[in-house]
């Protein structure tokens, strides 16, 4: 659609260059009509760079979300082993968990990813409630119950502000259509300065195309668990092979 949008407005340039009069062509309209269009493309460098800049930040903060939950997942396993055999349940149910959340992130979103998405939550309710129904006999063991309710309590959080994230686009869809807007205003001002060739529309088309995937390359980075471009299930992975050792 953005790509239809930008290279329509250069051939709508192209085709009114043909039947405008010459002095709305000369050099001094020209000159301020280049002046405006300038205007309006630094801004929307401006813009376009900044939403890069967010939406690859906002990827880079959940991959490492879900990192740093990866490594957390190991320490609370180890933590429950400590614990004793009375946690052998909770750890089943971390490992499940585990294995269900890395299946989410690595498979295709259908019917069964929201089936695997209730699993997910669902696994850390019961997590937490298994935690909360030990019964320590001893100073450490209770030192140990409480380190993995942090350590839970640290998982969840992350997670769900991970699902929020999902729920919601990070961008306001006017200030897309906008940017699309000015970018499409710009492109009529190469159609209408430009003679009309082969060339010059192949050109303005990679063009085009490039300023449409830039687009694209936003709206996939702000889509991390279900775009072109996703975050990796490979650190839960890894946790899930330390798990029950």
């Amino acid at each position: 659609m953005a790509l239809a949008s930008i290279f329509g407005g250069t051939l709508l340039g192209m085709f009114l260059r043909a039947h405008l009069p010459d002095h709305h062509l000369s050099i001094d309209s020209k000159d301020v009509m280049k002046l405006g269009i300038g205007m309006i493309a630094t801004m929307a460098a401006v813009v376009l760079g900044l939403l890069i800049g967010s939406a690859k930040g906002n990827f880079d903060t959940l991959n490492s979300g879900l990192t740093q939950n990866s490594s957390k997942i190991i320490l609370l396993d180890r933590t429950l082993a400590r614990y004793g055999p009375e946690t052998k349940e909770a750890r089943d149910i971390l490992k499940r968990y585990v294995n269900t959340l890395s299946e989410l992130i690595g498979g295709k979103k259908n019917a069964t990813a929201l089936e695997k998405a209730g699993q997910v939550e669902r696994g850390l309710e019961d997590l937490d409630e298994k935690l909360r129904q030990l019964s320590p006999r001893n100073d450490d063991q209770r030192r140990l119950q409480s380190r993995a309710l942090q350590i839970i309590a640290a998982i969840t959080e992350t997670h769900w502000l991970q699902v929020e994230h999902v729920m919601q686009s990070s961008f306001p869809m006017l200030l897309l259509v906008l940017l699309v807007c000015w970018l499409t205003i710009i492109f009529f001002s190469f159609g209408l300065f430009t003679p009309r060739n082969r060339t010059v529309i192949t050109v303005l088309f990679v063009c085009a195309l490039s300023a449409a995937s830039s687009l694209f390359l936003i709206l996939t980075l702000d889509q991390p668990f279900g775009g072109l471009i996703k975050i990796s299930s490979a650190p839960l992975l890894n946790a899930l092979s330390y798990l029950g050792q």
